[in-house]
């Protein structure tokens, strides 16, 4: 099994579509394609529906966004603890949607970068079972590499800061102060 790639997305130019209002808009997720997804993990099984989960976020309406991201939330980050290598190769990519105006549910998308940078639990489960550190897939990885992917885009706190919505600027506050230690 190939570990996750952190590879940022982006580094395509963006294709341009022109919104109904004329605006033309970046398309997202470019780089979701470049992503070994089925031969990664998440929490139930094969990864390879991560890419369908972030396009529905993406380009959905507003219900099936929500919907798309709990159910990713679920297969990423559940009750706090990073819960497979998918997690490290999906920030990225939620890092770029959370920056898009059209997402619908871009606090909590947010939310859920914070929830990463604060997953601790694997760490602390080998400190009071060190064995687990001895398995083949060893998920004290998984959640540092999850977290270090977080902190890989720190650099766009202040773009999300600088939002009008102050949902947004509170959630992106909280993420920084996530980060800061």
């Amino acid at each position: 099994m190939r570990s996750a790639s952190t590879e940022q997305p982006g580094s395509e130019r963006p294709v341009r579509h022109t919104s109904p209002t004329k605006v033309a808009r970046p398309t997202p997720l470019t780089a979701v394609s470049r992503v070994p997804w089925a031969d990664m993990q998440d929490s139930t099984g094969s990864a390879a529906a991560i890419p369908l989960l972030l396009n529905g976020i993406a380009w959905g309406d507003a219900r099936t966004a929500r919907i798309a991201l709990e159910d990713l939330r679920k297969r990423i980050c559940q009750y706090g603890f990073v819960t497979e290598q998918a997690t490290a190769a999906t920030v990225p990519f939620l890092w770029e949607l959370a920056q898009l105006p059209h997402i619908t549910c871009r606090v909590r998308i947010i939310q859920l970068l914070k929830a990463i940078a604060d997953a601790r639990q694997w760490e602390s489960t080998a400190a009071a079972y060190p064995k687990l550190l001895n398995r083949r897939e060893n998920p004290v990885v998984w959640e540092r590499a999850a977290r270090q992917a977080v902190r890989a885009r720190r650099g766009d706190l202040n773009r999300l800061l600088a939002e009008p919505d102050t949902e947004i600027a509170r959630a992106t506050t909280e993420l920084a102060r996530a980060l800061a230690d």
